[in-house]
């Protein structure tokens, strides 16, 4: 007979709702920042063959390393991947030769990062790079024979890669310090302008380790990646591997006002001027491919220069004609990127779509969009012969390989384990997508995510969470800094409303929040937390928290002085406190002059409209702020006048600073501070 004491604990695990039977306990941080994360899935050229990247964390020596694994998909044993690099070897973006036989990735392994190659059957890798600069990142000839690569370089540096050390190293032997700036950017993001540039080279491999290359980026004076966050995907190689297409935006005074990038063709030898594809549109163009054929650059387009979070449209250009086309302008997404079909009748990309972000086949003849693949967030594609491989997040799952045939129309296979699967004692909140009319009467949506230990007939304390961007999404995706199931880990509810300005609902209700930041978002806000208390009898009103980061934050200050009375308490993570000091302060001018409507000396009611600072005397709620001194982008006074303004109207806060982190907190260590201090803030005002 089993005891009654062994019988009671089971009850409350099974009313709970647990998604496995052994799960005894929510999902924390050290959860999030310990779990393996799997990307960069690359296919072989017959799709027998996907190789990854798995990143494992060490905790307590805050960083974590990345491993290459593979899996044969035809192999009838079904066997899981296997290592394919060696121990101690940390590595990143895979990439199979045009024989299927190599793989290369990168590595620091020999002292800076450079180009290494390993036979896809194993072995010991062999370093095919030792240039002077670091490679960041890479592509190869679709005939095997070279290597395109970006790498830091000055502009009068040609190309003469041991140029850039040896400037830097002379400037370091300096008795003064002082750096003289005559134009922006003098800094971006996260770093100082030194002057140096990505720039595109050339190098033909060989049997022992490359040191010399070609720049072919030269009479283009600008970064080739684009800077903060462009990697190699911003060039490609013409299908006979005889010239390459990238795109970049001309560093000059006017860059930081200028949304401007576009397409250059340029010959692999480094002979002749670059070619400017897309001069004629002032706005973005980015993500080139070739057809296959070469006649035919597909790409994508915004319309409107100056606007960042314009719709990437499809285009298709006629490289002979010089014509060109928007292939699908019926279907309002934008489109994240190009990936053609064998038959190259068709182009497969993501998209933002109503709180998730699934996988698309546009037809090119006729712009017909189906979608493919939903259920959460693809976060990356590979399609070769047969197989499609990607990788989906959802709202309880980081990133998980799947492969299914090419047209997705087959079972999809699992190669890696779910967060779920991995962390078998743990329990996740369930969640479900509502509606409701905000403003102007348009339908509006939000994700309700249960606490871990839910049960039926129970209220719970509420985390209302505010996304940033703001052109951005809180939907069913996974991420490593916002992540809902950290909240319902703790026994919390959460509410996360996508207002007016979210991405996914079509380019007018993208467009609606710029010049109107504190109204019609603020009214979706109000109107979706009074529709989920209404849907969801479990939420309790009394005890919530409001809680964002960057546009977020920014909503967090609004509603400090506009819309105070429900919450018990508030997070303001790296969010703007002064809009006019912001609008001279941050390096991307063309954001805030666009979401202002102007400059801030043109139109200053502009930014004064919509200002926290000029509601300060109206703050009474409680409220967290963190900034980090790296934030280029909202500078960290914009925190520091916040608090200051708590602090000095007797306001109960408190100011968690990360001297080493940038608008984002990336470093594990400082990952699972951050998660304490604001649980442990939630929980001083709302309990659990």
């Amino acid at each position: 007979m089993t005891p009654r004491h062994a019988i009671l604990p089971l009850a409350l695990l099974l009313a709970c709702g647990s998604t496995s039977a052994f799960a005894a306990r929510g999902f924390e941080v050290r959860d999030l920042a310990t779990l393996d994360r799997v990307s960069s899935p690359a296919l072989s050229p017959d799709g027998r063959r996907v190789v990854f990247a798995k990143r494992v964390a060490d905790l307590a020596a805050n960083k974590g390393s990345t491993s290459l694994w593979i899996e044969d998909l035809f192999a009838r044993d079904a066997a899981p991947p296997k290592r394919l690099t060696p121990e101690g070897w940390n590595v990143n973006s895979p990439s199979f030769s045009p024989d299927g036989k190599t793989v290369y990735f990168l590595s620091g392994k020999s002292g800076s990062s450079q180009l290494y190659a390993i036979a896809a059957s194993g072995g010991t890798p062999k370093q095919v790079t030792a240039f002077a600069a670091d490679v960041g990142g890479y592509q190869i000839s679709p005939d095997g024979k070279r290597i395109a690569f970006n790498a830091e370089t000055f502009a009068d540096c040609a190309s003469d890669l041991a140029c850039a050390k040896k400037k830097v190293d002379a400037r370091g032997e300096q008795k003064n310090t002082g750096v003289v700036f005559d134009r922006m950017f003098i800094r971006h993001w996260d770093a100082w302008n030194d002057g140096r540039l990505n720039r595109l080279f050339v190098a033909t491999l060989a049997d022992k380790p490359v040191s010399s290359a070609t720049l072919v980026s030269g009479d283009v004076n600008g970064d080739v990646p684009s800077r903060p966050f462009g990697d190699s995907s911003e060039y490609t190689w013409a299908p006979d591997s005889q010239s390459l297409v990238f795109n970049a935006r001309i560093a000059d005074a006017k860059e930081p006002t200028s949304t401007n990038f576009d397409l250059y063709q340029v010959n692999a030898d480094g002979s002749g001027a670059a070619k400017n594809l897309t001069a004629a549109n002032p706005a973005w163009d980015t993500g080139a491919t070739f057809s296959a054929d070469g006649k035919t650059l597909y790409y994508r387009a915004m319309q409107r220069p100056g606007f960042e979070a314009d719709r990437f449209a499809l285009m298709a250009l006629d490289l002979v004609s010089g014509q060109r086309r928007e292939i699908a302008p019926q279907w309002d997404r934008s489109a994240d990127g190009i990936t053609l079909s064998a038959d190259g009748e068709t182009i497969y990309t993501t998209a933002t779509d109503l709180g998730e972000h699934p996988l698309f086949a546009i037809d090119i003849a006729s712009g017909k969009a189906s979608k493919l693949i939903g259920d959460g967030s693809i976060s990356a594609i590979a399609l070769a012969g047969p197989t499609l491989a990607f990788t989906r997040n959802t709202l309880n799952s980081g990133d998980q390989l799947f492969t299914t045939s090419a047209d997705a129309t087959a079972p999809q296979r699992a190669i890696t384990p779910s967060t779920g699967e991995t962390l078998k004692d743990v329990s996740f909140g369930t969640f479900e997508q509502f509606n409701f009319k905000g403003w102007n009467g348009d339908t509006v949506h939000g994700y309700v995510v249960k606490p871990w230990n839910y049960v039926e007939g129970k209220k719970y304390p509420v985390a209302f969470l505010i996304h940033g961007g703001p052109q951005g999404s809180f939907g069913n995706g996974w991420s490593y800094r916002w992540n809902p199931q950290t909240y319902a880990g703790q026994g919390y509810a959460v509410v996360m409303i996508d207002f007016h300005g979210s991405t996914g609902y079509g380019q007018a209700f993208t467009d609606a929040i710029s010049q109107h930041w504190g109204d019609r978002p603020l009214e979706d806000l109000q109107k979706g937390w009074a529709a989920a208390q209404k849907q969801y009898s479990f939420l309790n009103g009394d005890k919530a928290c409001a809680l964002g980061a960057s546009y977020g934050g920014f909503m967090v200050n609004w509603i400090a002085g506009n819309w105070n009375q429900p919450w018990k308490c508030l997070v303001n993570h790296d969010g703007v406190f002064d809009q006019r000091m912001m609008g001279y302060a941050t390096e991307e001018l063309w954001f805030t002059e666009w979401e202002q409507g102007s400059t801030p000396f043109a139109k200053p009611a502009n930014y004064e409209k919509f200002n926290p600072v000029n509601h300060v005397k109206d703050w009474r709620v409680p409220m967290l702020v963190i900034h980090g001194q790296l934030d280029f982008r909202i500078p960290v006074e914009q925190g520091i006048g916040a608090f200051t303004a708590l602090q000095r109207q007797g306001i109960e806060s408190k100011f968690l600073y990360f001297p080493d982190e940038n608008h984002w907190v990336l470093k594990p260590q400082n990952s699972v501070q951050w998660h304490d201090t604001v649980n442990g803030w939630l929980k001083q005002h709302i309990g659990q």
